[in-house]
């Protein structure tokens, strides 16, 4: 039988950005203190008219050309996020619409903070395994919400991952998964909530690192394998310190994770926050390349992933709308710009 895995991917990121200091300025604060401690440069703005569905789309579509396969055989759509347009009315069913996608597919939406992207990977995965879909598209997704002044607001992005997930034509293989889930109280925002709160004695230690550290091991201990093996790795980006704190007490070194770290001028995407890393990574993979993958979500989980990179994937990589293209398509906005982009004025 031959191995799941990935078959396509695609991704997408607005282009508007706004500057750490450009904000910093506004508050009167250390914007060199903020920026040491954060190492995040920019962070990317959704224009007025993009939210997740618009941004789903993109990268869905992104995911479907370079592919070039035929939509009809898409069995399943999940769209992780936590900033959903509608509180009821699934983004994945204008995913499958735009798509002209089969009416006959199960489509849901995801929610689990940070990691609902991951989560939908794994229910393709499961899908594609047993033969019941032929292929499914797993969506990471977020225009993220940060409250004025509140440390968030440095970082809180947006951007969208889209992953085509199948047995046919893969370009990296699955080689095992493992989730690590608790009841960890570090951030979280109640229906009807504009803007998120959260612990901040738990964001880093024990909740990010506790669930990547403990999961990643959990894998790497399943498969007998460690950190010297793989070539690449991404880890949930909240920031730039925490992955490559993370990266270090494993064991990967800086050359291992560097390449996967767009948060630097992106900022923290959310749900498409380790699956863009990932899709930077396939652009510069080879075949062979093993790539290791933890997401992180509050609340608190992680899913980690091994894959084996396949020689299918000299035939995709030459797309031309990849992680960088929409790393570099940027246009800075002022802080004015950005609270009438993000609707912080009601």
């Amino acid at each position: 039988m031959s191995k799941v895995g990935i078959v396509s991917y695609g991704s997408y990121i607005p282009k508007y950005r706004i500057k750490t200091e450009e904000i910093a300025k506004v508050w009167e604060e250390d914007s060199k203190e903020i920026v040491n401690q954060l190492q995040v440069n920019s962070k990317s703005v959704p224009g007025p008219d993009e939210d997740v569905i618009t941004m789903s789309v993109e990268s869905a579509r992104n995911a479907i050309n370079r592919w070039g396969g035929n939509v009809k055989d898409i069995g399943a759509i999940y769209v992780g996020s936590e900033s959903h347009p509608y509180a009821v009315k699934p983004t994945a069913t204008f995913v499958a619409a735009a798509l002209d996608a089969e009416e006959s597919l199960t489509a849901a939406d995801l929610e689990f903070a940070c990691k609902a992207g991951t989560a939908g990977m794994q229910m393709c995965f499961g899908l594609a395994k047993s033969d019941m879909i032929e292929y499914g598209l797993a969506i990471g997704a977020d225009s993220s919400q940060a409250r004025p002044r509140d440390p968030l607001e440095y970082t809180a992005g947006a951007g969208s991952a889209a992953f085509l997930i199948g047995k046919k034509r893969v370009i990296a293989e699955l080689e095992g998964t493992y989730s690590l889930t608790t009841d960890m109280p570090d951030f979280w925002r109640r229906e009807g909530a504009i803007y998120p709160s959260h612990g901040n004695r738990f964001t880093g230690s024990p909740a990010y690192f506790k669930h990547v550290i403990e999961a990643s091991k959990k894998l790497m201990e399943q498969l007998g394998s460690r950190p010297s093996d793989y070539k690449y790795v991404t880890f949930h980006q909240p920031n730039t310190k925490f992955p490559l704190s993370a990266a270090r007490m494993l064991g990967f070194s800086k050359e291992q994770i560097d390449l996967s770290l767009v948060c630097k001028e992106i900022g923290n995407a959310y749900s498409a926050s380790s699956m863009i890393g990932l899709a930077n990574i396939l652009n510069y993979s080879s075949p062979g390349d093993r790539i290791f993958v933890t997401s992180y979500g509050s609340g608190a989980g992680s899913d980690a992933f091994s894959f084996l990179v396949t020689d299918m994937i000299e035939e995709v990589k030459s797309y031309p709308l990849n992680v960088d293209y929409y790393v570099n398509r940027k246009k800075y906005i002022d802080y004015g710009v950005y609270v009438r982009f993000k609707g912080v004025l009601r």
